[in-house]
């Protein structure tokens, strides 16, 4: 990607679905999508209208689609609807979700299931109705919406927590599915004040988060230049990137004190020093089989 603060991320020619637009997050990615020329798929569980009009206001294009990403036929209705409005799909951004926030105690299955559903599944159902139509382009760029809460914890969102890593695992593979065919994907993880932040944070606090301040990085990861397989953090002006790291290890072999060597050795497992991030998964197992082999 350009270093040059004079290029200019734009949009014009593309289409882009936004889930979860009607307020808050996607929202603002709608309308900045739509500023900046990209066609634009309004998609929200409620009335998408306001937002539509708002961005036909501003002189930009947009449509409306009002459905649950929990309704994978409601999905694929709307990429068909898409193609017939504009003949392409370019850009999905996977921002829906809701929160039942509870420590897990005092957590229902039902709503631990609701919350995966609507995160992870919610973002499979989209992605799955517009993937084909992006191979078959040799164009996509797709951004799942993670969470810290996902990559690093916090009390009372395991059901949220849980689906929000999980967007992480799909997005490390489909973007190893996608190279080939210039489909890049990507993860975005906001912080931002918007309905389901409403009660969590303070007033002062919610003043330094909004959403705006995130869309900038969501621009950068839906763009013709886009990077693939990053994890991009943004909240309050700031933005940072997470990384799923594998550190140097300790090989012990088959021995029958192979369990109190991990014990005993434990901060040389973890030690960070000369941690790398592995381009695919299969690099673990490659590794323990070169350590294995190097010392018979």
């Amino acid at each position: 990607m350009s270093n040059s603060s004079s290029s200019s991320v734009r949009f014009d020619g593309r289409v882009a679905i936004v889930t979860g637009a009607g307020a808050g997050l996607g929202r603002s990615h709608a309308l900045q999508l739509a500023a900046r020329g990209a066609k634009v798929v309004v998609n929200d569980l409620g009335d998408p209208s306001a937002v539509v009009q708002e961005i036909k206001a501003a002189g930009g294009e947009a449509i409306g689609f009002s459905g649950s990403v929990t309704d994978a036929e409601a999905m694929a209705r709307m990429a068909q609807e898409t193609m017939a409005q504009w003949g392409r799909i370019d850009i999905l951004v996977n921002n829906a979700g809701i929160l039942r926030d509870k420590s897990f105690t005092k957590m229902s299955l039902d709503d631990f299931r609701l919350v995966v559903d609507v995160h992870l599944m919610g973002a499979v159902n989209c992605t799955k109705a517009v993937w084909d139509t992006m191979r078959a382009q040799q164009y996509g760029r797709i951004v799942f919406t993670t969470s810290s809460s996902g990559l690093f914890g916090n009390f009372g969102q395991s059901n949220y927590g849980a689906a929000k890593m999980a967007l992480v695992g799909l997005m490390q593979t489909l973007s190893l599915e996608g190279e080939k065919a210039n489909v890049r994907v990507n993860c975005l993880a906001p912080t931002a004040a918007t309905q389901m932040t409403e009660g969590i944070l303070t007033p002062e606090v919610l003043a330094q988060f909004q959403p705006e301040r995130v869309t900038p990085g969501l621009l950068v990861l839906a763009s013709e230049d886009a990077p693939t397989r990053a994890i991009l953090c943004a909240g309050a002006g700031t933005f940072a990137a997470a990384h799923v790291t594998l550190t140097e290890g300790l090989y012990v072999g088959d021995r029958s004190d192979a369990a109190e060597i991990v014990a005993t050795q434990f901060d040389q497992i973890t030690d960070r020093h000369g941690e790398v991030v592995p381009a695919f998964g299969m690099l673990q197992s490659q590794r323990e089989l070169a350590n294995a082999s190097g010392r018979r």
